[in-house]
């Protein structure tokens, strides 16, 4: 088999948004050489969803954090609603990004990471509320995707319990944080590469170490 780069990440993740530069420069790099694979993850389940009041403070802490270390930059109409949340109508839930994800993997699965980071983007820099479907529009006349089709697909159940499954895959692989980056050389040989954010070389570095030992082992 040929190497899988899987990539455990949640859209709502502001640490996922400052790593998604450096996940996507991997993909582009090695899509010739590396499978590579988008679990969601269910940072916030329906059942923990509760207005961006909630978590408000935490961000305009945290934001600043990410910026510093990764140089991402967070965009005015994401931080409008972290700074003014008594007048935002956000009420943030990674289901329906994660259902997103399951959808269009089927369509490009070649392409998830580019897709997950088109949705950390469409988030946290333009501040577009990925719990409405109106979020992602644009992206499907990028992709491609048939919008009608892609909004039916949305409450589909099937693919409720496709984004379920990656959610509980995620725990099987015993992922505590976003993001988490994993190499599998094996059918029963698995490698975290990244917990947290990592810059390119540190994860090069590791996966090259990583190949060496299998192809010695």
């Amino acid at each position: 088999m040929r190497p899988r780069v899987i990539y455990c990440y949640d859209a709502y993740c502001g640490w996922c948004y400052g790593f998604s530069p450096v996940i996507n420069e991997l993909w582009v790099k090695n899509r010739n050489r590396f499978e590579f694979e988008t679990i969601s993850g269910g940072m916030i389940p329906p059942e923990a969803t509760k207005h961006i009041s909630s978590i408000a403070g935490f961000i305009q802490g945290a934001y600043k954090n990410v910026e510093e270390l990764t140089g991402i930059k967070f965009g005015s109409d994401y931080l409008w609603h972290v700074f003014n949340p008594d007048k935002s109508d956000w009420f943030p839930c990674s289901e329906m990004p994660a259902i997103a994800m399951a959808i269009f993997r089927e369509y490009h699965p070649d392409r998830t990471i580019e897709f997950a980071c088109d949705l950390q983007y469409a988030l946290h820099y333009e501040g577009r509320d990925l719990t409405d479907r109106e979020a992602y529009r644009h992206l499907l006349h990028k992709y491609e995707i048939d919008v009608d089709e892609f909004f039916e697909k949305l409450t589909n159940h099937k693919y409720k319990e496709a984004a379920a499954y990656d959610v509980a895959l995620t725990q099987q692989l015993k992922v505590n944080g976003f993001p988490t980056t994993f190499i599998q050389v094996s059918e029963t040989k698995l490698y975290m590469i990244s917990r947290g954010f990592s810059n390119l070389e540190t994860i090069e570095k590791r996966i090259d170490a990583i190949l060496e030992e299998a192809k010695n082992g």
